[in-house]
């Protein structure tokens, strides 16, 4: 899959499951229950103990079925080894260019963290696939609204504080994909099934219904340097119509 396709895959459901534990046997046990109630986009934090040798184990077992991805990759080492195990899309809760080098080099996309309208259009020179707006409970919905207004290429992904009810929101004012951790996580797998499936639904009635997470907008006809749109040599995975 290119760069672009994964991403459009890990946003597709409009929500990016955050997973994290004290230990290798309950991040796996976490990620085994939202992956057995239909989430399909996971991210791993580096936090959690052995989080490489999760990614890698979860990545063998659910094939092309789910994307594994790995959270609070703050370098490029970081980067590199979070690629070698496996995992599918990097996140990270700062914008660091070598981060976003890494990931691009070996076709994995990036979603670096930016909370201001400086960081967003930077990380998009940078030709960051989505943005993780982080923290998220420092805004609000509206504040999507005002981003995209001006910054439209904008795909921000709202993570930290985000509730099963705020999360519909988010979405109407303009965000590709929310990141959610034990909120979404907590409880038994029959619980924690119908708790998925509701949020599904609510997400994609909140969603715009023209919005299109699969394919990237068009390069500017205008611009002979912008073959592939925002980034200086890539392909727009960041500017998603909404």
């Amino acid at each position: 899959m290119y760069r672009w396709e994964i991403t459009g895959a890990a946003l597709a459901q409009r929500v990016l499951a955050v997973v994290r534990g004290d230990s290798y046997d309950r991040a796996t046990a976490t990620a085994g229950t939202l992956l057995s109630a239909g989430i399909t986009s996971l991210e791993i934090s580096l936090a959690t103990p052995f989080a490489l040798e999760v990614v890698t184990t979860l990545a063998r077992e659910v094939g092309d079925e789910a994307l594994i991805g790995a959270g609070g990759v703050l370098d490029a080492p970081s980067a590199r080894m979070a690629v070698e195990a496996g995992a599918r899309f990097l996140v990270s809760p700062s914008l660091d260019a070598e981060v976003i080098r890494t990931g691009h080099r070996y076709g994995v996309p990036v979603f670096p963290g930016v909370s201001t309208p400086t960081e967003i259009v930077r990380a998009l020179e940078l030709g960051a696939d989505a943005l993780k707006l982080f923290p998220a409970s420092a805004h609000h919905p509206g504040w999507i609204e005002d981003i995209r207004a001006a910054l439209p290429q904008s795909a921000l992904l709202p993570t930290g504080g985000i509730t099963i009810d705020s999360a519909p929101e988010w979405i109407a004012a303009g965000a590709v994909a929310c990141a959610m951790g034990s909120v979404l996580s907590e409880g038994d797998r029959d619980t924690v099934a119908k708790r998925a499936a509701d949020l599904l639904g609510r997400l994609a009635d909140a969603a715009d219904p023209g919005a299109d997470l699969e394919h990237p907008v068009s390069p500017d006809p205008f611009d002979p340097d912008d073959t592939f749109g925002t980034g200086p040599d890539a392909r727009p995975e960041a500017a998603y119509r909404r």
